[in-house]
């Protein structure tokens, strides 16, 4: 990565940020990552302002709404809403990113794939952009697995690096695995929402109340859709994917982890709140997750040395907070959903960056080593203090009303208030003592040992970042007015349904048991950050002797490499007749298993219409495969093969389509011919030393053959259809312009899929030429 320190254009080439060495000038660097730079944040920056546009007509109570046809046949439309919920991620994600990429320009400006890294970070907003503005559940799954995918390439970016290459292929594979795999389950699940509603519009159905909850697939939508929601969200056991994500460049985790794609998530479930809250096994399941979740991340974060890491653990405990607080269905608790979501992604974002900056600054990210960094780097410091404010929840910061207001909606829940207020609370002392950590050891107690790097205040573009974002969390704190009527009551009556259900953001509640908790917390959170220190030890034994998920990792995709090479083995035999039979079995079987599950087997076909002429041509399709089975001569069973295909076209010729038939017949002779010359020169069936395998392909044949006729026997059985005929009766002649239905069809209709035929064809007859001429060449 290459930095420009002094801010004279002078380039220095740095290795892995946990490298100690010492950086050295690298002159072969530009100077400017030039339009792939500022491209990005003016894009940004004018989707940020066009979202702000909506704030006045949202914070009225309307509802904006934007829809294109898609797959209308399927009832599926590109549609996009903006409601106060998606506005706030609108404005959260487009603000935010515009300040991320304005650092990573300066962050890594030089880089010699600064384009690259530019177009997936904005691939990625846009992603996420799309997701909380859908309004269709199809389009919002197609935006959710480009988050996915995007997201997957940002951690990965540094795959190419020597001593971290390896470390960030990992992080980057198990993200896209493990929410992959939460991706497929949540697809089920909102297929099912969509038809169990009769519409796949999110704004419909969230208006019908409960027909999904009243529904027994009810049970089914939710735990699929949780599965989604739980594994993008990294909530416990899916949470290690997380922490390694910060394989990723220091601006990509601060937009992961403030706005965008652990949030997506959340925003899921709050998008979906009005349609499956309100039951039981909703209530239960995301407070037990959420609850887990926050006192496990906060414990893990205390644990932590590396910065990044500590960080990546606090962001675990706000997503099992915003979880626990989508449990419920009281004002209290959706208003602290909305107010510590807002909270978490300014002070999350403006510490990630801050973050780099004493990186980039020190050469570490180690807590141990850093200290006495403020007169070196005092900007950096003063936004590190105020964000970190924030984040403990000390006044005037907005942190402050949040923690009330989540100490007032833990009080609120009706089934275990004092379990989710002891929760919370035990969560957020521990986040008092991660955000001491994080903003006041490395610039106030001495250091821990000598720097890599001598110090130095960090560029502006690094540090305008920190300081807005850090700014907004004091000045929404000093005015929680500006965000009452702008993000928070538009929020709720998006979940709730109306905004007379949001509670009033205030610094000063009066005397009362959030204000006592909140005490409570100031003093457990400063005990546990003076004993911080032997804390981490005893966390490092404690929490060491839990299971380690992410070695299991290692262990599942082993098992998973084992199975896959154990299958191979089995199916990929390298015989061509093997592999025919299992293709053929398993469509025989897939059709036996259809017909059966279906009640449509036909147990007395109507064999009335068959004449003396259509059983002779069976006699004859009867014979010709009895001599294919039964014969050791292969040329005669190719012959008999042929007759068989004879008599195929004699069907085709008493069914008056004669133009089949002689297509049929050409291929026939065509086919007998060239294989013919080919059996010349093989042993016969059943010779000395060879295995008999004629009895066993023929009860295959009996197998398929039979389900493909009792396939018939019930297709005819059914009324026919007779639409599609009657269209190209009656448009073959005006449209086409002409005359034989069939070659029309083929010709002009089927136009696109013939060209392929024809493509196919003229391969296999270039390959063969390929081949032939390869043996001639090759027998000279």
């Amino acid at each position: 990565m290459s930095i420009d320190l002094e801010g004279d254009g002078a380039r220095y080439l740095f290795q892995n940020p946990e490298d100690t060495k010492i950086a050295t000038p690298d002159p072969d660097r530009p100077a400017t990552n030039g339009p792939a730079g500022w491209l990005p944040v003016l894009l940004a920056l004018a989707l940020c302002g066009w979202f702000a546009t909506f704030i006045g007509p949202v914070s009225r109570g309307e509802v904006l709404r934007v829809s294109f046809d898609w797959a209308p046949s399927l009832g599926i439309s590109l549609s996009f809403l903006v409601d106060g919920l998606s506005l706030t991620f609108l404005l959260l994600i487009s603000g935010i990113g515009a300040l991320v990429l304005l650092y990573s320009d300066s962050y890594l400006r030089g880089h010699h794939q600064y384009g690259r890294f530019a177009l997936y970070l904005t691939s990625f907003m846009l992603a996420m952009l799309g997701l909380v503005s859908a309004d269709n559940l199809i389009a919002l799954f197609v935006f959710w697995e480009l988050t996915t995918i995007t997201s997957y390439l940002l951690i990965g970016f540094d795959a190419d690096k020597e001593k971290t290459g390896a470390k960030a292929r990992r992080s980057a594979l198990q993200a896209l695995l493990v929410t992959g795999a939460g991706a497929l389950a949540l697809l089920a699940g909102l297929i099912l929402m969509g038809e169990v509603a009769g519409s796949y519009e999110i704004s419909q159905i969230n208006a019908q109340g409960d027909v999904v909850r009243n529904s027994v697939l009810y049970l089914p939508i939710v735990v699929l859709v949780l599965a989604g929601a739980f594994t993008k969200s990294a909530q416990v056991p899916f949470h290690f994917w997380l922490p390694n994500a910060m394989a990723a460049p220091t601006p990509v985790s601060a937009f992961l982890h403030s706005a965008t794609m652990v949030k997506a998530g959340v925003y899921l479930m709050a998008r979906l709140h009005p349609s499956l809250s309100g039951t039981d096994f909703w209530l239960w399941t995301l407070t037990v997750a959420g609850a887990v979740t926050a006192v496990f991340a906060s414990l893990q974060a205390l644990r932590q040395s590396d910065l990044k890491q500590v960080l990546a653990y606090t962001t675990l405990m706000a997503l099992g907070t915003l979880t626990l607080f989508l449990a419920n269905t009281s004002g209290y608790a959706i208003t602290a959903f909305v107010t510590f979501l807002v909270v978490h992604s300014l002070y999350k974002a403006a510490l990630f960056l801050v973050v780099g900056c004493i990186d980039t600054a020190t050469g570490t990210r180690d807590a141990a080593l850093l200290g006495g960094l403020a007169r070196s780097m005092p900007v950096t410091m003063l936004a590190a203090a105020v964000a970190a404010m924030s984040m403990a929840g000390f006044p005037p910061f907005l942190g402050f009303i949040g923690k009330e207001l989540k100490y007032a909606g833990a009080l609120a829940v009706a089934s275990e208030p004092v379990l989710v207020a002891g929760a919370v609370l035990l969560a957020n002392a521990l986040m008092l003592a991660a955000a001491g950590v994080v903003s006041f050891k490395p610039f106030w107690r001495p250091a821990g040992g000598a720097l890599p790097r001598t110090p130095k205040e960090a560029p502006w573009p690094m540090l305008a970042g920190p300081v807005i974002l850090a700014s907004l969390g004091a000045l929404f704190g000093i005015n929680p007015d500006l965000l009452q009527s702008s993000v928070v009551a538009p929020t709720v009556a998006a979940l709730l349904g109306t905004p007379a259900e949001a509670k009033e953001l205030a610094l000063w509640a009066g005397v009362n048991l959030p204000l006592v908790l909140s005490l409570a917390t100031f003093a457990l959170g400063l005990l546990l950050y003076a004993f911080h220190t032997r804390l981490r030890a005893l966390l490092q034994r404690v929490l060491g002797a839990l299971p380690d998920f992410d070695a299991r990792w290692d262990d599942v995709l082993n098992g998973l490499k084992v199975l896959a090479g154990w299958q191979t083995r089995l199916l990929q035999t390298g015989r061509l007749r093997m592999y025919m039979a299992v293709i053929l079995f398993t469509f025989a079987a897939v059709i036996a298993a259809t017909l059966a599950l279906k009640g449509a087997v036909v147990i007395a076909p109507d064999f009335s219409g068959l004449a003396p002429k259509h059983l002779t041509v069976i006699g004859l399709i009867v014979i010709g495969s009895a001599i294919v089975t039964l014969t050791d001569s292969r040329m005669a069973s190719i012959a008999a093969l042929g007759t068989v295909g004879i008599g195929v076209a004699m069907v085709f010729i008493l069914y008056s389509a004669p133009d089949v038939a002689i297509t049929q017949l050409l291929v026939e002779t065509l086919v007998v011919v060239l294989v013919a010359v080919a059996m010349l020169r093989m042993p016969h069936l059943g010779a000395p030393g060879e295995r008999d395998i004629r009895p066993r392909d023929a009860l295959l044949a009996l197998f398929v053959g039979g389900g493909v006729t009792l396939t018939l026997l019930a297709v005819l059985a059914t009324p026919m259809d007779l639409r599609l005929t009657e269209f190209f009766e009656e448009t073959s002649g005006p449209l086409a312009h002409g005359r034989n239905i069939v070659n029309v069809i083929l010709v002009d209709f089927r136009a696109i899929d013939t060209f392929g035929e024809i493509a196919v064809v003229v391969i296999a007859a270039l390959s063969g030429y390929a081949l032939l001429r390869t043996g001639k060449e090759a027998g000279r």
